[in-house]
């Protein structure tokens, strides 16, 4: 049988490569027909989520939840040393020195990316900011965020921290970070479906055990580099259920 996995949208256009590196590498260590499908949109990879053509995922926490609560997916690994953190920035020539200085009506751009959108608007919160009083436009992925920053067609932008991070000297010469979050416990995870362990050879700890164990070996240290990455470690499912609670309570 052949599998798809995929990984979220807001990974770097850098780790491109790294990931079709990974994908050969889990082939190998599985003996499975698994093929890599990348997206450029969140909405395209939920689209194909819903349709049940994904089979594993290295999935934002938003993502997460859905993936495990509604679809039975199981939480197997995170890198280790991860978290996802948002920043806030603007135009690097932007008067806006800090949240506070943003006024109501303030045009803000993030990505199609819930999670990112959700510590955003916390961040906005000392500044008397919220969804009823500032206009939030959505775009396909962080490179259009900072496009839009970049032509000051908005005063703000949301970023995943990696994403900024990752992003090209020239890029981030013209944007400036003014908050980043400090959450610390939230971050990607891999996840398997159902329909994997039950049309595959592994079992759950087997496919645990290969992860975790990844940086043992040369081949498997070097993917993980290309991927930027140090090493992956056990995520139970109790683990991204507690994350999964977090997140909720962070949106409520």
């Amino acid at each position: 049988m052949k599998f798809t996995m995929t990984v979220s949208p807001d990974f770097s256009p850098d780790h491109i490569a790294g990931w079709y590196i990974f994908n050969t590498w889990l082939q190998k260590q599985t003996n499975e027909a698994i093929h890599l499908e990348l997206y450029d949109s969140f909405e395209k990879q939920r689209e194909d989520i819903e349709a049940g053509k994904i089979n594993l995922i290295y999935a934002n926490p938003y993502d997460a939840s859905m993936l495990i609560r509604d679809k039975g997916f199981i939480a197997i690994a995170a890198p280790q040393n991860k978290s996802d953190e948002a920043i806030i920035c603007v135009n690097s020539e932007s008067d806006y020195q800090s949240v506070e200085d943003l006024k109501p009506q303030c045009n803000i751009a993030t990505a199609n990316d819930p999670e990112v959108s959700t510590i955003g608007m916390i961040m906005l919160e000392p500044a008397d900011l919220s969804a009823d009083n500032v206009n939030v436009s959505e775009h396909k992925n962080y490179v259009m965020v900072a496009k839009n920053l970049i032509n000051q067609s908005v005063d703000a932008g949301f970023f995943l921290k990696e994403a900024y991070d990752d992003m090209s000297k020239f890029i981030k010469s013209q944007i400036r970070p003014i908050v980043t979050s400090q959450i610390s416990v939230i971050r990607h995870t891999f996840l398997i479906s159902p329909e994997f362990l039950a049309s595959s050879n592994l079992e759950e700890n087997d496919f645990r055990e290969l992860l975790n164990e990844m940086h043992s070996d040369a081949k498997g240290l070097s993917t993980l580099k290309s991927l930027g990455f140090d090493k992956w470690e056990n995520q139970s499912q109790e683990d991204a259920e507690f994350m999964i609670d977090l997140m909720d309570t962070l949106v409520t």
